[in-house]
């Protein structure tokens, strides 16, 4: 047993350290595709102080809190938002999928691994952007205090995980149509809503907060945020971690599913 774990471990650490070069190697297109999450996370505090108009609060949010949400989600979404399946679709589409098939290291395992290595670099090319906007939102960073108990770090490995799970779910329908990147585009439109990536869920009318409670989506980037921020109970903390635990679970039970009937469909000649 440990002998396999020793085996596991050390083509675990090839795998990370090939695609963290690989990373390294496109640094520029890495960066553009950093800023556009970036530049509008930091943009939107400028908007919603010009909301607030004299008003004290909008969604339960002082202007100092608006201003830490975005800076905190920023960072979390770094970590936590998995965009895989447009490279697992391009890898099926184009035959690469198959070389994958025959390697002595699972594609899951290689997928799950290949993404946390490009999570590592992201982060650090981020931190100088982050000073940025730490600097620039200063002033309104007045009441800062941060919640970094058990209930936030698991919060963020399970919103990290989700994540995941859904872009690798979504990417396994490459498996069975042609095209499927329309799919993905419709998909983000809920997400980001949903998500708290634009804007916090609280300011939604309580129909859709009630309703977002059910999706995914807010257990993505919103719950971590909100519990890194002090904004949530302990123990609804805890109930966001069981959803999340939950909608994991079933997202991996489905990508276990399309992947033995996707590779009934899978022809391997690319396109």
């Amino acid at each position: 047993m440990l002998h396999s774990v020793r085996v596991w471990w050390r083509k675990a650490r090839a795998v990370f350290s090939i695609y963290f070069q690989d990373s390294l190697a496109y640094r520029a297109q890495a960066v553009i595709w950093i800023l556009t999450d970036v530049v509008p996370a930091l943009v939107m505090p400028l908007v919603w102080l010009s909301a607030y108009g004299g008003k004290t609060a909008i969604g339960g949010y002082t202007p100092s809190e608006m201003v830490l949400y975005y800076l905190c989600m920023v960072t979390l979404t770094n970590f936590i938002v998995a965009h895989l399946m447009w490279e697992v679709a391009m890898e099926i589409k184009e035959g690469q999928f198959s070389v994958f098939l025959v390697r002595p290291f699972s594609y899951f395992q290689t997928t799950l691994i290949r993404n946390l290595a490009w999570r590592v670099f992201r982060l650090a090319v981020f931190v100088p952007m982050l000073v940025v906007g730490v600097w620039m939102y200063a002033p309104h960073l007045t009441q800062v205090r941060f919640e970094w108990g058990v209930t936030f770090w698991l919060s963020l490995l399970m919103g990290h995980l989700l994540s995941f799970m859904l872009a690798y779910a979504l990417g396994l329908l490459a498996l069975f149509f042609q095209e499927v990147y329309s799919v993905y585009n419709i998909y983000y439109i809920p997400m980001l809503f949903l998500s708290g990536q634009l804007v916090p869920i609280s300011v939604f009318p309580e129909w859709l907060q009630a309703a977002s409670r059910y999706l995914p989506f807010q257990y993505t980037v919103a719950l971590p945020t909100e519990v890194l921020m002090g904004r949530v109970p302990e123990s609804v903390a805890w109930q966001g971690i069981g959803m999340q635990v939950i909608w994991t679970a079933s997202l991996y039970l489905l990508s276990k599913v399309l992947w033995r009937r996707g590779l009934l469909y899978y022809t391997g000649v690319g396109m």
